[in-house]
């Protein structure tokens, strides 16, 4: 069964990559995330989610890659790759094992991308960069609260300045690879008055006395991957663990995000790519009525919808990470890829059981893991309402750009809406 996937799923990347014009080194990229993803990732992919089992060794692996800090400088001992690269990647690991996606994706995007870009520092970079994207160790990344989790502006978290240190206190909620982080990107307010402009990011290792980890949560899917709540009392931080200066951790919050969700795109497409995989390949041998169901019409129109949904996530995901790379705006670019994606991620892992029937609705085949899986992809790093609302406010800033004349209080819009999108 696999060998048949494995040989489609490549005869369909072939004439997207032609389309789109693929550099060689992407098609390079894709074909070694592939083999790791078939030969090391689909094998424990079941066993992970089932033991709710972190897979080390494979995150290992994925490090020796140098899938764990794609987009960094060489220098920085990164991969010094493109986002195009990396969202390529990250779509082949997540067919072979969504949690194994998550976890690179958290350490690219949420933690790395952060650091790298705000790091003020050789110290900083020295370490709490170039350990964590060599994959030596692993990073997360602390905004949602209990409190809050769409409104990122709304900080309850404070870093109080003490003279030569700040003071942290709070806790963040639902943060991805918790339990296994070694440092943390945290926003705490460091000035109440000025709202999400008195903001401030901090780099902050685990081993901080009064840093401690919550009890991890017990979640639908992507198991593999630890979520818990960071606690901070009273945990003293040096002041060059500040990223950036002091009132720019909304900005760098939002920065991250847009660039974050590139990487769910790219997840949830490998999700819908695994689920249409085992869809068509378990239509062609399944047998009803004297023939095999991929015959029947009511298949054809499901495998033909799954289809174009995932075509038209990928396109989406690899436009927005080209308008990365080209250093272009991409903010409504990525909010789009992530919406269309983790949409189609939940329709295709939706339509790959019903094709399975019975079949689909138990663990002996992974599409009930992948339906569990690509729940998530929804919600996290912005919810499909919230990409909504980013989609249209910067829809409606281009278009009142053209017509040379702002609505009232619309300077700031094209990032007033991820006020509430983390």
């Amino acid at each position: 069964m696999l060998g048949r996937a494995t040989r489609a799923v490549a005869r369909n990347a072939q004439q997207t990559r032609a389309f789109m014009a693929f550099a060689e080194d992407h098609d390079q990229i894709r074909d070694v995330a592939r083999g790791f993803a078939e030969e090391r990732l689909m094998p424990i992919a079941g066993e992970t989610d089932r033991l709710h089992k972190f897979p080390r060794e494979a995150v290992n692996e994925l490090a020796e890659l140098g899938f764990m800090g794609m987009m960094v400088s060489e220098e920085d001992n990164g991969g010094g790759m493109d986002a195009v690269s990396y969202a390529v990647a990250l779509e082949e690991i997540s067919r072979g094992c969504a949690s194994a996606g998550v976890i690179m994706s958290a350490n690219n995007s949420l933690y790395c991308a952060p650091v790298s870009a705000n790091a003020t520092s050789q110290q900083q970079k020295d370490e709490f960069l170039k350990p964590y994207a060599s994959g030596e160790k692993i990073g997360c990344f602390a905004l949602s609260e209990p409190g809050n989790g769409s409104d990122a502006g709304a900080a309850s978290t404070t870093a109080k300045d003490a003279g030569d240190h700040f003071v942290l206190n709070g806790t963040k909620a639902w943060i991805t690879n918790a339990l296994e982080a070694d440092a943390a990107v945290v926003f705490a307010t460091t000035d109440k008055s000025l709202k999400h402009k008195g903001i401030s990011a901090f780099v902050v290792d685990r081993s901080t006395p009064g840093f401690s980890v919550g009890a991890p949560e017990d979640k639908l899917g992507i198991r593999g991957s630890s979520t818990a709540n960071l606690i901070f009392e009273d945990c003293k931080i040096p002041k060059t663990a500040l990223l950036g200066k002091e009132g720019d951790g909304f900005k760098i919050a939002m920065q991250t995000l847009d660039g974050g969700r590139i990487g769910i795109a790219a997840q949830a497409c490998g999700i819908a790519q695994a689920s249409l995989d085992i869809a068509a390949t378990y239509a062609a041998e399944r047998q009803a009525f004297g023939k095999p169901i991929k015959a029947l019409y009511a298949i054809q129109e499901k495998l033909s919808k799954m289809a174009c949904q995932l075509e038209s996530a990928r396109l989406l995901t690899w436009r927005a990470a080209a308008y990365k790379d080209a250093g272009r705006n991409y903010t409504k670019e990525a909010a789009m890829a992530k919406l269309v994606a983790s949409e189609a991620a939940t329709y295709n892992a939706h339509q790959a059981i019903q094709v399975l029937g019975g079949m689909g609705y138990v663990s002996d085949m992974p599409a009930e893991r992948y339906y569990r899986d690509a729940r998530i992809t929804e919600i996290y790093e912005g919810t499909s309402e919230i990409q909504h609302v980013v989609v249209a406010l910067n829809l409606l800033k281009e278009y009142a750009a053209e017509a040379t004349t702002l609505p009232a209080g619309s300077k700031d819009e094209g990032h007033a809406a991820q006020e509430i999108a983390a």
